[in-house]
């Protein structure tokens, strides 16, 4: 059973619709609602705080962000809480090493300004410098831990050797002592189901980094835990791009989406929105989903993917319903007709027809009647293009479009890439978490025109 659940979202192990009925366990709101019915009662029949664990990672750049945002975090909610050490991930939740690497560090430096955090980071610390971190935050006790660690945080990050010195001197620990705790801190964070630094962990539910902090805020205000009437977040964006562009100078936006992420999913609708800005030319090149290229997900991972996707398509009023994994033939056939329907102007219209059946309506979509009654709506002639199905130029097309994602240190979906509209100065982003950064960085080339800071490294 272990090892059914570790695979449930491939197709390699196990049947479609075994596949089918984690995805629907993990997505459902009937679920989500009784988890936390249920945490609470058990919470108050065992007299337990209201106990909030954060996991730190010291060479993690949201890490940096977040750690940042935990006094206030404390003040504003009557909680206890706990940092939890931890060192490095299980290699088996981290896809594509080094563009992983590359694009968090990036991230970071985007992202920061906008909470008005500084980030010295030019590159990652040395081993070295990663232990003597360690160490110092091993030997400090729970009361001083944000308070050093933002310290360690700016010294490390900024290579300055001297103040991590300094501050191993103050607060010593053996190398048993930093390896336990790391060790220790590893295993409760595998223990709460979850794989990386920077994540929130209360009473059954993870919430990662200030990108889900607001779901923790909300949950422990509607327990009556927050100590003021101010209803804004700790940590709000501070954004400048307004509601709609109305300009007359074009950018092209390329949307990289994939037919089994629920991630995906849940960005379609904002992409259409977007797509219909006079302002915005949008472009569609979809790519194989992960597990059609050979990667695997842990079955934690797994689980707080599709839980996450469902959390983040309530908020985005996209929600995901009733689910039909279109992992395989379904998929290949799908994708087979992309080429022709995107070549008649309705590439993106298809697409997120496609995901609306696969994650809410929950139909297989390489159904030959069901993808003809996608064609007859999109109002296309299903003669001409089922004839696509004898091709494979799509297996080309979106091999083309994964190199073409793979510039930009993505390699996940949904990917985006922002370009001047002759295709110059391209900016790529990952996740639909970043569809605020897509936001400002088409405002700020709508106004200056001049190439963006941030791509000077990528």
């Amino acid at each position: 059973m272990l090892k059914t659940f570790r695979n449930f979202m491939s197709q390699r192990t196990i049947t479609a619709r075994v596949r089918n009925l984690f995805m629907n366990k993990y997505s459902s709101y009937e679920l989500f609602k009784s988890v936390r019915v249920d945490a609470e009662i058990s919470r108050q029949e065992e007299n337990r705080l209201h106990e909030v664990l954060y996991f730190h990672k010291v060479d993690d750049p949201y890490s940096h962000l977040t750690i940042q945002c935990i006094e206030e975090l404390k003040a504003s909610y009557d909680i206890s809480f706990k940092v939890i050490l931890v060192g490095k991930e299980n290699p088996k939740a981290v896809h594509e090493a080094s563009l992983y690497s590359n694009y968090c560090l990036e991230d970071v430096k985007r992202i920061a300004p906008f909470y008005d955090i500084a980030f010295p980071g030019k590159s990652y610390p040395s081993k070295e410098l990663i232990y003597k971190a360690n160490s110092i935050l091993t030997a400090v006790n729970q009361n001083k831990f944000s308070e050093i660690a933002i310290k360690v945080s700016f010294a490390l990050w900024s290579g300055n050797e001297d103040a991590i010195d300094a501050l191993c001197s103050a607060f010593p620990s053996s190398q048993d002592e930093v390896s336990k705790m790391t060790l220790s801190g590893n295993q409760i964070r595998d223990e709460k189901g979850y794989y990386f630094g920077s994540a929130f962990y209360y009473e059954k539910e993870l919430y990662w980094g200030l990108d889900r902090i607001n779901y923790l805020e909300e949950r422990l205000t509607e327990l009556g835990l927050k100590r003021s009437l101010d209803d804004g977040s700790i940590c709000a964006l501070k954004l400048k791009s307004p509601d709609q562009f109305n300009s007359s100078k074009k950018v092209n936006l390329t949307y990289y989406p994939s037919l089994n992420s629920p991630y995906t999913h849940v960005s379609t609708q904002r992409v259409k929105e977007l797509g219909q800005e006079s302002s915005i030319n949008l472009i569609t090149k979809p790519v194989l989903p992960m597990l059609m290229r050979g990667m695997t997900i842990p079955s934690n991972k797994g689980k707080y993917i599709i839980s996450d996707a469902a959390r983040e398509g309530r908020k985005q009023k996209h929600e995901i319903k009733s689910i039909y994994s279109p992992i395989g033939f379904p998929a290949r056939k799908a994708y087979s007709l992309f080429p022709a329907i995107d070549k008649a102007g309705k590439g993106f219209e298809y697409i997120q027809e496609l995901l609306n059946a696969s994650f809410q309506d929950g139909i297989n979509i390489g159904s030959d009647d069901y993808l003809q009654s996608v064609v007859i709506k999109l109002d296309l002639d299903w003669n001409d293009i089922k004839k696509s199905f004898k091709s494979d130029a799509w297996k080309q097309d979106l091999d083309n479009n994964l190199k073409e994602m793979y510039e930009g240190n993505c390699w996940g979906v949904p990917s985006f890439k922002i370009t001047d509209e002759d295709g110059s100065n391209p900016y790529y982003v990952w996740g639909q978490d970043r569809m605020w950064l897509i936001k400002e960085e088409i405002n700020r080339r709508i106004k200056k025109g001049t190439q963006s800071p941030f791509m000077e490294t990528i």
